[in-house]
């Protein structure tokens, strides 16, 4: 099944526009205001324009490896949110922590944490067909207060802001051991495009991704949730696999028999599950949906197990083609 999380590692328990008004005054005034937004966005407009889908991926790793070596001066809690934006979403024990101080209290639930030290190192990174949204996933290791380490992969989803990067979805899970070395992976667009500036056509690609995974679930309850997950992935997906997954669970094909597992059912799938929030690039090809898994039927005791949060993020190579995962 799908895998979402944060809680404690070492127990391994992780479960996983705006509107501006201008008043009315002298002509000087506005003709000055306009003059003045005009000469901070062009620049911004032009520099995006200009980067290549390389070097806006290599800002963005910048900018993880960064938190992380200021993680490195402080407390786990304080390092991982420093980089959370004000509306991140975070997979949490008892269901997704949505905005900043959710997420920092979730953390801050977690015994295992308190005194602890986090540092990480990215391994792949995706980047939107506009520059202005990626996700970044790789290794972390955690120095707890007791002096025992435990090790563990994460993934974020990431917007750039005014005040740089920062991660609009968060989780992590355990690993049983440090991570071997493995190439940096690159899910990128073929060039740098323009952002869509209106707001209908925005939410027209919002929607288009929150129905990709709402079909994602419907045809895993007809084909099976194996099939499934190799037809919606895309071949350069990234799975987090279980704790005894030495990095990731790399391609939909592998995915999708990692999720069937030994002696599946066909054509049937044990969970349903649904975006509650959908996340999307302006340019339509990039985003993230944030949701919960729900059992298809009571567990052994006879009662439904409590749904399970997730997220997902997704690619599509043009806005006519289909979305495919590419990492979760």
């Amino acid at each position: 099944m799908r895998i979402s999380t944060e809680s404690d590692p070492s127990s391994t328990d992780y479960t996983d526009p705006w509107i501006q008004k201008v008043p009315h005054g002298k002509p000087s005034n506005v003709k000055s205001t306009i003059s003045l937004l005009i000469a901070l966005l062009v620049p911004v407009l032009v520099t995006a324009q200009t980067s290549t889908p390389q070097q806006i991926s290599d800002e963005l790793l910048a900018a993880d490896r960064a938190f992380s070596e200021a993680s490195a001066k402080t407390d786990l809690i304080t390092g991982i949110s420093a980089m959370f934006a004000t509306d991140v979403a975070m997979p949490a024990p008892g269901g997704v922590a949505y905005g900043a101080q959710k997420a920092i209290e979730a953390l801050r639930s977690n015994p295992a944490n308190a005194g602890a030290k986090a540092t990480w190192t990215p391994a792949r990174v995706g980047l939107s067909g506009d520059g202005r949204h990626g996700y970044t996933a790789g290794f972390m290791v955690v120095n707890r207060a007791d002096g025992t380490v435990q090790h563990a992969k994460y993934m974020a989803y990431w917007e750039k802001q005014a005040a740089g990067w920062r991660v609009l979805a968060y989780k992590r899970a355990p690993a049983q051991a440090a991570a071997p070395a493995i190439p940096l992976g690159r899910v990128l667009p073929a060039k740098i495009v323009a952002s869509s500036a209106d707001a209908k056509t925005i939410e027209t690609y919002r929607e288009s991704l929150a129905e990709a995974e709402r079909s994602f679930s419907r045809d895993a309850q007809t084909m099976g949730i194996g099939p499934a997950f190799t037809l919606y992935g895309s071949p350069d997906a990234a799975n987090f696999g279980g704790p005894d997954t030495p990095t990731f669970v790399f391609g939909n094909v592998a995915i999708g028999a990692q999720v069937a597992g030994p002696g599946g059912s066909p054509n049937s799938s044990a969970v349903n599950w649904g975006p509650e929030k959908t996340v999307i690039a302006a340019s339509g090809d990039f985003g993230v949906t944030i949701g919960y898994i729900l059992r298809n039927a009571p567990g052994p005791d006879g009662k439904m197990p409590p749904p399970q949060p997730f997220f997902t993020i997704w690619k599509r190579d043009s806005l006519t083609a289909p979305w495919r995962y590419i990492a979760e």
